[in-house]
Protein backbone atom coordinates (compact mmCIF):
# COMPACT_ATOMS: atom_id res chain seq x y z
CA UNK A 1 0.00 0.00 0.00
CA UNK A 2 1.32 3.44 -0.92
CA UNK A 3 2.60 5.42 2.08
CA UNK A 4 0.90 8.74 2.80
CA UNK A 5 2.86 11.97 3.29
CA UNK A 6 0.28 13.05 5.89
CA UNK A 7 1.36 10.34 8.35
CA UNK A 8 4.97 9.39 8.99
CA UNK A 9 7.31 8.54 11.83
CA UNK A 10 10.64 10.01 12.85
CA UNK A 11 13.07 7.50 14.29
CA UNK A 12 15.88 8.95 16.31
CA UNK A 13 17.36 9.62 19.71
CA UNK A 14 16.26 11.68 22.69
CA UNK A 15 18.97 13.07 24.98
CA UNK A 16 18.83 15.08 28.20
CA UNK A 17 21.84 16.75 29.80
CA UNK A 18 21.31 18.27 33.25
CA UNK A 19 24.04 20.75 34.18
CA UNK A 20 23.07 21.84 37.70
CA UNK A 21 23.05 21.35 40.60
CA UNK A 22 24.76 18.12 39.50
CA UNK A 23 25.40 16.76 36.06
CA UNK A 24 23.16 13.97 34.77
CA UNK A 25 22.75 12.62 31.27
CA UNK A 26 20.34 10.21 29.56
CA UNK A 27 20.02 8.89 26.03
CA UNK A 28 17.27 6.70 24.56
CA UNK A 29 16.26 5.57 21.11
CA UNK A 30 12.74 6.71 20.32
CA UNK A 31 10.28 7.43 17.54
CA UNK A 32 7.65 10.13 17.20
CA UNK A 33 4.73 10.19 14.80
CA UNK A 34 3.69 13.17 12.69
CA UNK A 35 -0.05 13.39 12.04
CA UNK A 36 -2.15 15.81 10.03
CA UNK A 37 -5.34 16.37 12.05
CA UNK A 38 -7.50 16.49 8.92
CA UNK A 39 -6.21 13.14 7.66
CA UNK A 40 -6.66 11.01 10.78
CA UNK A 41 -9.76 9.18 9.58
CA UNK A 42 -8.36 8.66 6.08
CA UNK A 43 -5.18 7.17 7.55
CA UNK A 44 -7.23 4.88 9.79
CA UNK A 45 -9.04 3.60 6.69
CA UNK A 46 -5.78 3.14 4.79
CA UNK A 47 -4.02 1.22 7.53
CA UNK A 48 -5.09 -1.91 9.40
CA UNK A 49 -2.77 -1.27 12.35
CA UNK A 50 -3.59 2.40 12.99
CA UNK A 51 -6.89 3.80 14.24
CA UNK A 52 -8.40 7.15 15.17
CA UNK A 53 -10.27 7.13 18.49
CA UNK A 54 -10.36 3.32 18.52
CA UNK A 55 -8.13 0.65 20.06
CA UNK A 56 -5.44 -0.73 17.77
CA UNK A 57 -1.76 -1.56 17.71
CA UNK A 58 -1.16 2.16 17.08
CA UNK A 59 -3.81 4.84 17.52
CA UNK A 60 -4.43 8.53 18.03
CA UNK A 61 -7.20 9.58 20.43
CA UNK A 62 -8.50 13.15 20.50
CA UNK A 63 -9.08 12.90 24.26
CA UNK A 64 -5.33 12.56 24.84
CA UNK A 65 -4.80 16.20 23.83
CA UNK A 66 -6.23 19.54 24.87
CA UNK A 67 -9.81 19.41 26.15
CA UNK A 68 -10.49 16.21 24.19
CA UNK A 69 -12.49 17.55 21.25
CA UNK A 70 -11.42 17.72 17.62
CA UNK A 71 -7.84 19.06 17.54
CA UNK A 72 -8.52 21.63 14.80
CA UNK A 73 -11.30 23.31 16.76
CA UNK A 74 -9.11 23.41 19.88
CA UNK A 75 -6.03 24.78 18.12
CA UNK A 76 -7.84 27.31 15.93
CA UNK A 77 -9.82 28.57 18.92
CA UNK A 78 -6.58 29.46 20.70
CA UNK A 79 -4.96 30.87 17.55
CA UNK A 80 -7.91 33.21 17.17
CA UNK A 81 -7.88 34.18 20.85
CA UNK A 82 -4.17 34.98 20.58
CA UNK A 83 -4.76 37.19 17.52
CA UNK A 84 -2.97 34.80 15.15
CA UNK A 85 -5.82 34.61 12.59
CA UNK A 86 -6.10 30.94 11.51
CA UNK A 87 -6.98 30.56 7.83
CA UNK A 88 -7.60 26.81 7.59
CA UNK A 89 -3.99 25.84 6.92
CA UNK A 90 -2.56 22.48 7.93
CA UNK A 91 -2.31 21.56 11.60
CA UNK A 92 0.18 18.80 12.38
CA UNK A 93 1.28 17.25 15.64
CA UNK A 94 4.56 15.52 16.47
CA UNK A 95 3.99 13.11 19.35
CA UNK A 96 3.89 9.51 20.48
CA UNK A 97 0.79 7.59 19.41
CA UNK A 98 -1.00 5.17 21.67
CA UNK A 99 0.64 1.75 21.51
CA UNK A 100 -1.73 -1.07 22.48
CA UNK A 101 -3.99 1.54 24.04
CA UNK A 102 -1.45 3.38 26.23
CA UNK A 103 0.42 6.65 25.78
CA UNK A 104 2.21 9.29 27.79
CA UNK A 105 3.58 12.33 25.95
CA UNK A 106 5.88 14.56 28.01
CA UNK A 107 5.58 17.02 25.11
CA UNK A 108 3.47 17.16 21.96
CA UNK A 109 4.45 19.78 19.40
CA UNK A 110 1.67 21.26 17.24
CA UNK A 111 2.68 23.00 14.01
CA UNK A 112 0.09 25.51 12.82
CA UNK A 113 0.55 26.38 9.15
CA UNK A 114 -1.09 28.97 6.93
CA UNK A 115 -2.61 28.06 3.59
CA UNK A 116 0.36 29.66 1.82
CA UNK A 117 2.69 27.16 3.52
CA UNK A 118 4.21 29.58 6.03
CA UNK A 119 4.31 28.73 9.72
CA UNK A 120 1.82 30.68 11.83
CA UNK A 121 2.64 29.35 15.33
CA UNK A 122 3.79 26.39 17.37
CA UNK A 123 1.89 25.09 20.37
CA UNK A 124 3.96 23.13 22.90
CA UNK A 125 1.65 20.84 24.91
CA UNK A 126 3.48 19.72 28.05
CA UNK A 127 2.42 17.00 30.49
CA UNK A 128 3.78 15.90 33.84
CA UNK A 129 3.52 12.56 35.62
CA UNK A 130 0.87 13.98 37.99
CA UNK A 131 -1.75 13.90 35.24
CA UNK A 132 -1.57 17.64 34.57
CA UNK A 133 -1.04 19.51 31.30
CA UNK A 134 -0.29 23.02 30.10
CA UNK A 135 0.44 24.48 26.68
CA UNK A 136 2.51 27.40 25.41
CA UNK A 137 1.31 28.99 22.14
CA UNK A 138 4.11 30.96 20.50
CA UNK A 139 3.83 32.82 17.17
CA UNK A 140 6.40 31.86 14.54
CA UNK A 141 9.10 34.44 13.85
CA UNK A 142 8.84 36.38 10.62
CA UNK A 143 10.92 35.22 7.68
CA UNK A 144 11.64 31.80 6.26
CA UNK A 145 14.45 30.55 8.50
CA UNK A 146 14.81 26.76 8.38
CA UNK A 147 15.13 26.56 12.17
CA UNK A 148 12.46 28.20 14.34
CA UNK A 149 13.72 29.83 17.56
CA UNK A 150 11.26 30.77 20.32
CA UNK A 151 11.42 31.56 24.02
CA UNK A 152 9.09 31.67 27.02
CA UNK A 153 9.17 31.58 30.80
CA UNK A 154 8.41 28.34 32.61
CA UNK A 155 4.93 28.48 34.16
CA UNK A 156 4.05 24.80 34.58
CA UNK A 157 5.48 22.32 37.07
CA UNK A 158 7.09 19.44 35.16
CA UNK A 159 10.08 17.82 36.82
CA UNK A 160 10.14 17.68 40.64
CA UNK A 161 13.91 18.19 40.36
CA UNK A 162 13.70 21.58 38.61
CA UNK A 163 12.84 25.00 40.00
CA UNK A 164 10.04 27.16 38.58
CA UNK A 165 12.01 30.38 37.97
CA UNK A 166 13.38 29.11 34.68
CA UNK A 167 13.15 30.01 31.00
CA UNK A 168 12.81 27.86 27.88
CA UNK A 169 14.50 28.43 24.55
CA UNK A 170 13.17 26.25 21.74
CA UNK A 171 15.09 25.56 18.53
CA UNK A 172 12.93 23.53 16.14
CA UNK A 173 13.47 22.09 12.70
CA UNK A 174 9.85 21.50 11.57
CA UNK A 175 9.19 17.97 10.31
CA UNK A 176 10.26 17.33 6.72
CA UNK A 177 12.87 14.73 5.79
CA UNK A 178 14.20 15.17 9.31
CA UNK A 179 13.09 16.95 12.46
CA UNK A 180 14.90 18.35 15.49
CA UNK A 181 13.49 19.65 18.76
CA UNK A 182 15.95 21.35 21.10
CA UNK A 183 14.83 22.72 24.47
CA UNK A 184 17.36 24.75 26.44
CA UNK A 185 16.39 25.46 30.04
CA UNK A 186 18.15 28.36 31.74
CA UNK A 187 18.08 30.19 35.06
CA UNK A 188 19.05 33.84 34.62
CA UNK A 189 21.07 32.87 31.52
CA UNK A 190 22.80 29.98 33.34
CA UNK A 191 22.29 26.64 31.52
CA UNK A 192 20.37 24.15 33.64
CA UNK A 193 19.26 21.46 31.19
CA UNK A 194 19.20 20.69 27.48
CA UNK A 195 16.70 18.23 25.99
CA UNK A 196 16.90 17.16 22.35
CA UNK A 197 15.11 14.88 19.93
CA UNK A 198 16.50 14.36 16.44
CA UNK A 199 14.89 11.94 14.01
CA UNK A 200 14.78 10.90 10.37
CA UNK A 201 11.53 10.54 8.44
CA UNK A 202 10.20 7.04 7.69
CA UNK A 203 7.09 6.24 5.66
CA UNK A 204 4.21 4.45 7.35
CA UNK A 205 2.63 1.23 6.09
CA UNK A 206 1.19 -1.71 7.99
CA UNK A 207 4.46 -3.56 7.43
CA UNK A 208 6.53 -0.65 8.74
CA UNK A 209 4.27 -0.33 11.80
CA UNK A 210 4.82 -4.01 12.60
CA UNK A 211 8.57 -3.50 12.31
CA UNK A 212 8.31 -0.39 14.50
CA UNK A 213 6.64 -2.38 17.27
CA UNK A 214 9.42 -4.97 17.14
CA UNK A 215 12.12 -2.30 17.35
CA UNK A 216 10.38 -0.34 20.11
CA UNK A 217 8.23 -2.82 22.06
CA UNK A 218 5.86 -1.14 24.53
CA UNK A 219 7.65 2.16 23.92
CA UNK A 220 5.00 4.30 25.61
CA UNK A 221 5.27 2.28 28.83
CA UNK A 222 9.04 2.51 28.61
CA UNK A 223 8.83 6.31 28.48
CA UNK A 224 7.12 6.38 31.89
CA UNK A 225 9.41 3.67 33.27
CA UNK A 226 12.42 5.61 32.01
CA UNK A 227 11.24 8.81 33.70
CA UNK A 228 11.00 7.04 37.07
CA UNK A 229 14.29 5.17 36.61
CA UNK A 230 16.13 8.40 35.86
CA UNK A 231 14.44 10.00 38.88
CA UNK A 232 15.89 7.27 41.12
CA UNK A 233 19.37 7.94 39.74
CA UNK A 234 18.97 11.70 40.23
CA UNK A 235 17.93 11.24 43.86
CA UNK A 236 20.93 8.95 44.34
CA UNK A 237 23.13 11.89 43.32
CA UNK A 238 21.69 13.97 46.15
CA UNK A 239 19.24 16.10 44.16
CA UNK A 240 16.03 16.43 46.16
CA UNK A 241 12.43 17.13 45.23
CA UNK A 242 11.02 20.62 44.79
CA UNK A 243 7.56 21.44 46.14
CA UNK A 244 4.83 21.01 43.57
CA UNK A 245 3.65 24.33 42.15
CA UNK A 246 0.07 25.34 41.42
CA UNK A 247 -1.28 25.09 37.91
CA UNK A 248 -1.26 28.24 35.76
CA UNK A 249 -4.61 30.08 35.76
CA UNK A 250 -5.36 29.15 32.13
CA UNK A 251 -4.68 25.85 30.26
CA UNK A 252 -2.85 27.67 27.43
CA UNK A 253 -0.38 30.53 27.78
CA UNK A 254 -0.19 32.92 24.82
CA UNK A 255 3.40 34.07 24.43
CA UNK A 256 3.70 37.42 22.67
Amino acid sequence: MTPSPALCVYEGVVTHVRFAPKRHRLRYSLFLMRLDVDSLDAEAQRLKLFSHNRFNLFSFHDKDHGPGGHPRAWIEGHLGAAGLSPDGGRIEVLCLPRVLGYVFNPISVWFCWRKDGSLNAILYEVRNTFGEAHSYLIPAPQGNAAVVEQTCDKLFFVSPFMDMDLSYRFRVLPPAEATVLDIHVTKQETPMLTARFAGERKAVTDRSLTALLLRYPLVTLKVVAGIHWEAIKIVAKGIWLRPRAKLPPTPVTYVT
